[in-house]
């Protein structure tokens, strides 16, 4: 009886988190029209050597970037794409062990959403809910190219819009500046 309960317990947990994760999905002001691959790459250069054991693990390097760029479309207003590319590199010493590339589109609608919030929304939300697709696909791809599934970390896209587009604010600010002003500032610059 008692697991009975427990079990009724913790379905109800569970439709109470699944409640709330289309709640938030339902709550972000979007419709995804259309999700799919654009390019898949996958580079094995020195296979079967580079698959043999005992050798040291190779040196990842991950690149991520996303572009949005709008769709012309009669029916629908405020249609974007939105191009997730995730690129890997694994080298050992000077040689390279692989290349994977995936670059993931999506198309989304923001008809309910003021155009000046589109910017950061397509750059940070839409690719957040990209994000676990190219996952699957680039560790799919590093397990059938013969080696350990790539497990990517979180990517923290808000930090990512924030790193790209803070030095572009900065830059806007500083061109409606009067000239004197830049010139001074560059000049306390180059003599530090």
């Amino acid at each position: 009886m008692a697991k009975t309960k427990e079990k009724k317990t913790n379905t109800k947990k569970q439709e109470k988190k699944s409640d709330q994760n289309q709640d938030t999905m339902q709550s972000l002001p979007l419709q995804v029209h259309a999700q799919y691959v654009r390019d898949v790459s996958f580079e094995n250069p020195n296979a079967p050597d580079s698959l043999k054991g005992g050798q040291e693990p190779p040196k990842m390097d991950i690149n991520v970037t996303m572009d949005a760029r709008n769709l012309d479309d009669e029916k629908a207003t405020a249609l974007y794409e939105v191009a997730l590319k995730v690129s890997a590199t694994a080298t050992r010493g000077d040689q390279t062990v692989f290349i994977a590339e995936v670059e993931y589109g999506t198309v989304v609608e923001l008809s309910q959403v003021p155009e000046d919030k589109h910017h950061p929304l397509l750059l940070i939300e839409v690719p957040r809910m990209m994000f676990p697709f190219v996952r699957q696909i680039m560790s799919d791809l590093t397990q059938n190219g013969g080696y350990p599934p790539l497990l990517m970390n979180p990517v923290d896209f808000a930090q990512l819009y924030m790193n790209k587009f803070a030095n572009k604010e900065e830059d806007k600010k500083e061109d409606k500046k009067p000239d004197a002003l830049k010139d001074a500032k560059k000049e306390v610059q180059s003599s530090s």
